[in-house]
């Protein structure tokens, strides 16, 4: 009803012409005074705050003789950046004709006096895989070339071919020197861009048809912003990312219970090639205020205020410890913010250096990435609180010590008041010599009352100078930090000591200070909130893998309860071939699958008389890594409806996760591979999915058909032939005796005469189904649309004139496909 009933009022404004006051504050006098001299019922966003502008100059974040030039670029449109998917199949195809096609056209169109900026590929993105471009919505109306290249980059980016990215939000994977095999947790992952790089790290070198070592596991800790996680991710099609919803500072430690392990049987152990979740590489894009993006979202210039970091700061300790405590000794952690405020970002990795001591480094990665424009980290910098401004946590009032906390500052010294030293005198206590004792930690003694108290500007010791400032102005972007941690032992063990006023956790915090619950703001996609943090709006997404809403643990039900008294833990199939409940033993009881509310539970696949019909009918071979690799997410066997298929190291974490007592509350996992048709007379119900048939096309043996460019293209364009109506006679022949189902239709770019089924990085294939008289094209649209395009190329190297004559023809069925779309 409340929705309705805004909804009403939002019409009537509209009605009356109505001014929209909703974006400004009551004492914005420019507002005022533009809303006196226009009668414009819309405002464009106001990009200068006072209190903003005061803070930064007295942060020293750029020197004053480059504010202007700082603020200018702050209140200037953002570029457009976008970056191209170097796992794709066609991702040289795509390379070639932005530098070919479209650099070269707007380039030459540039020199004929017209003001079109012509695009670029970003210097310091390694392989020119990423690109930016800058021209208005009139540039793009009056300029043919401009629109077709914008057609263009919607079609691949929906298809997955390429990402639209900010260019500085593109960094800080890059300096996780990821590799093949690695295991990587992206703890504030939504809402995907990073991740989706992070997948096609570890995809790049990967040959057609192999599944890489590595996985990468995405965590976010909000539900809808888990939809649209799994929604930019589909994109990718790769069974080796694991979606998860947790709050990552309290990121579940999925390890195997030694107390089951000793009492369970050896074989259900030794299968396990790992018996604690931890990861080579640890991205730690925390939530933060955001104004790094104010070029992109300038509402944020209305909503700024000094107040967003303090709050900010120690939930965003606490997340990077967790990822730090996670990270493997010898990993690589990356710390990043896309906020410019040095409570968020100086502070926060010195504190994580005073509770790590020795065994962290925070790294110089000043020669990586050699064109990437970038300025050095903070050694000095203050605390603003309440319009005040502090220099030392001596200080600080009382009243304030829970919300300003030692770690805030340079020296990170924490203030105590001395017993029997008069009221409220504060004392301060010394940094040690680099010793790992309590004071690295913020946790002090109390300093002799003769050591007077320190009243001057502190500056850090630590090597802080190593962290990467990106600057808008720099290289025309928008504003990033990141910091680059080696872990090189494990983390010391942190006790609990009360100092001062408010009680202290293990790991340094107030457990009186309260965090917002906020929405991550990064330069992907920056939602609104106010100056606490609180909500405004959000996106959600229509997607078959929405998660429900609902507590995160939930009770087992009567029926769970009965299940538990009359099975044990079982790992292998029922007697009568189907795999019945998996029950998994923790914290000394049974648990069911589907421990957690509102998601689906996670089965293996051993129904082996299914899985044997699948094999037979497409002629998988044995050296494909199929067994113990499928997976459902419905708990009734046997009404199954989708299979999705999981890498080796998934497949390890998610065994792990079962033998731990379901710790990880997982919202999405595996590449959906096999789908079930309605077809009863077909001999294999299980079709292959146009996600899942580039990994499977090179293992199968049956069910395969190769068709000319003709024939292919007249597929794509007619959606169903029957097989009277194919050019090539050998087409029609093979297909007519293909079994009823699912079969794979390859272009035969040469038209050579093939003896067995060829598969490498150029092939392109498509899904069909073998009806009783024709061949359908099981493909969604946007498919049909890229492969039809891609195609022409190979129609225009023929020679052959009735080849070209359809050419006109494929252009304008590609363009009526986008019209309707």
């Amino acid at each position: 009803m409340g929705g309705r009933g805004r909804s009403r009022t939002q019409r009537k404004h509209f009605a009356q012409n109505r001014e929209n006051n909703w974006k400004y504050t009551n004492n914005d006098s420019e507002h005022q005074q533009n809303r006196e001299n226009t009668n414009s019922t819309w405002k464009s966003f106001v990009t200068q705050n006072l209190a903003f502008e005061q803070y930064y100059k007295e942060q020293g974040i750029v020197p004053p003789e480059e504010w202007g030039t700082f603020m200018d670029c702050l209140q200037s449109e953002l570029p457009a950046a976008f970056r191209i998917n170097s796992s794709s199949q066609c991702y040289l195809e795509i390379q070639a004709k932005l530098e070919n096609d479209f650099m070269k056209s707007l380039q030459e169109e540039g020199t004929d006096g017209s003001e079109v900026v012509a695009i670029k590929p970003l210097p310091w993105y390694p392989e020119n895989l990423a690109w930016q471009s800058t021209f208005s919505r009139k540039q793009l109306r009056k300029n043919k070339i401009l629109e077709r290249f914008h057609e263009f980059l919607k079609l691949q980016n929906e298809i997955g071919n390429i990402t639209r990215q900010e260019a500085v939000s593109m960094v800080p994977p890059l300096f996780l020197n990821v590799r093949p095999d690695d295991f990587i947790l992206d703890m504030c992952a939504a809402p995907g861009s990073k991740t989706f790089q992070l997948l096609e790290m570890i995809h790049h070198s990967a040959e057609p048809g192999s599944v890489p070592g590595g996985m990468v596991l995405a965590n976010d800790v909000d539900v809808q912003r888990c939809n649209l996680l799994i929604h930019q991710t589909k994109r990718m099609s790769t069974a080796n990312l694991i979606v998860t919803n947790h709050e990552a500072q309290h990121f579940p430690s999925c390890h195997l219970n030694r107390s089951y392990a000793k009492g369970s049987e050896p074989r259900e152990t030794k299968e396990l090639d790992i018996d604690q979740l931890l990861f080579d590489r640890v991205l730690c894009d925390v939530p933060c205020s955001g104004d790094g993006t104010l070029r992109k979202a300038p509402d944020i210039w209305r909503r700024w205020n000094a107040g967003m970091g303090n709050g900010l700061h120690g939930l965003q300790v606490q997340i990077a410890m967790r990822g730090m405590s996670l990270l493997k000794v010898g990993g690589r952690m990356v710390y990043s913010t896309c906020s410019m405020n040095p409570i968020e970002n100086e502070a926060v990795v010195a504190e994580i250096l005073r509770r790590c001591g020795s065994s962290v480094e925070l790294v110089d990665v000043s020669i990586e990435l050699p064109q990437l424009a970038r300025r050095p980290g903070l050694k000095r910098w203050k605390v603003q609180d309440k319009g005040m401004w502090l220099t030392s946590f001596s200080e600080v009032h009382d009243s304030r010590r829970a919300a300003v906390v030692p770690g805030m500052f340079p020296s990170g010294i924490g203030y105590v008041d001395a017993p029997g030293h008069g009221d409220g005198a504060r004392r301060s206590h010394l940094p040690d010599n680099g010793s790992n004792d309590d004071s690295q930690n913020g946790i002090g003694m109390v300093q002799d009352p003769a050591t007077p108290t320190i009243l001057a500007e502190e500056a850090s010791t630590l090597p802080l100078e190593r962290c990467v400032r990106i600057v808008p102005h720099d290289q025309n972007s928008g504003a990033f930090f990141i910091a680059v941690f080696h872990k090189l032992s494990p983390l010391p063990v942190i006790q609990k000591k009360p100092c001062w006023p408010g009680k202290m956790t293990s790991t340094g915090n107030f457990q009186s200070q309260s965090f917002p619950k906020v929405k991550d703001i990064n330069a992907d996609e920056v939602e609104q909130v106010d100056s606490v943090g609180n909500q405004l709006s959000e996106a959600t997404m229509d997607d078959a893998d929405i998660l429900e809403n609902g507590k995160d643990e939930a009770p087992l039900d009567a029926d769970c309860t009965k299940i538990l008294d009359e099975k044990r833990l079982q790992f292998e199939p029922s007697s009568d071939g189907r795999a019945g409940p998996e029950l998994v033993r923790g914290r000394g009881k049974l648990q069911t699958q589907g421990r957690w509310r509102g998601v689906d539970p996670i089965l293996f696949y051993r129904d082996e008389a299914a899985v044997g019909q699948i094999k037979a009918f497409y002629g998988i071979k044995e050296s494909f890594p199929f067994k113990g690799h499928l997976i459902v997410r419905n708990s009734d066997i046997s009404h199954v409806k989708r299979v999705y298929y999981v890498s080796k190291s998934v497949k390890e974490v998610l065994e792990l996760n079962f033998l731990a007592g379901e710790q990880l509350k997982i919202a999405a996992v595996g590449l959906k591979m096999f789908e079930r048709q309605k077809d009863v007379s077909a001999q294999c119900v299980f079709r292959i999915t146009s996600e899942g048939l580039p990994l499977l096309l090179p293992h199968i043996t049956k069910q395969i058909v190769y068709a000319s460019p003709v024939d292919f293209k007249d597929l794509l364009q007619y959606k169903s032939i029957k097989f009277g109506d194919f050019g090539d006679s050998e087409f029609r022949e093979k297909a007519s005796k293909l079994q009823f189902g699912c079969c794979a239709v390859i272009l035969n770019k040469d038209n050579k005469t093939l003896s067995e089924p060829q598969v490498d990085a150029s092939t392109i294939s498509i899904g069909c189904w073998r009806g009783r008289n024709s061949v359908t094209v099981m493909v969604i649209e946007l498919d049909i649309q890229e492969l039809l395009e891609r195609i022409l190329m190979y129609l225009e190297e023929d020679s052959d004139s009735s080849l070209l004559e359809n050419k006109s023809l494929i252009t304008a069925e590609a363009d009526k496909i986008v019209k309707a779309d």
